[in-house]
């Protein structure tokens, strides 16, 4: 597996860990449709949440999150259509990106919450 796909499954593996020590429930990883992959659906109260994980070890050409461009955004609210109309869910959703950031000093992880609209 290349680094960069170690780093991003890294990545994936302290987001899961963080939003669930905030009372997140994960429903489902790595979810694909055709071409399309959501990192990480899950439940926050009533809400379905669609979240983006993006992981670098430094962020001297800007910080994680600002990676998700508005191609992948589209890829997103896709996907995330697709996973709607399979399940039929019927209830309030919402897009968040979590940013990794693997730094010499420690581990930084920053969620931003309603991080794009469809």
């Amino acid at each position: 597996m290349a680094d960069h796909n170690l780093l991003g499954k890294k990545g994936e593996e302290v987001a899961q860990k963080f939003i669930a020590s905030k009372g997140y429930k994960i429903i489902a990883a790595n979810w694909t449709f055709k071409h399309k992959e959501i990192d990480i659906i899950a439940q926050d109260g009533d809400c379905l949440v669609f979240i983006e994980v993006k992981s670098r070890t430094e962020n001297y050409w800007g910080n994680p999150e600002e990676f998700v461009t508005k191609k992948k955004q589209k890829l997103l609210i896709s996907a995330a259509e697709s996973y709607i109309s399979e399940t039929n869910y019927q209830g309030e959703s919402r897009f968040d990106i979590i940013s990794v950031l693997f730094l010499k000093e420690g581990t930084e992880t920053d969620h931003i919450i309603e991080a794009f609209y469809p």
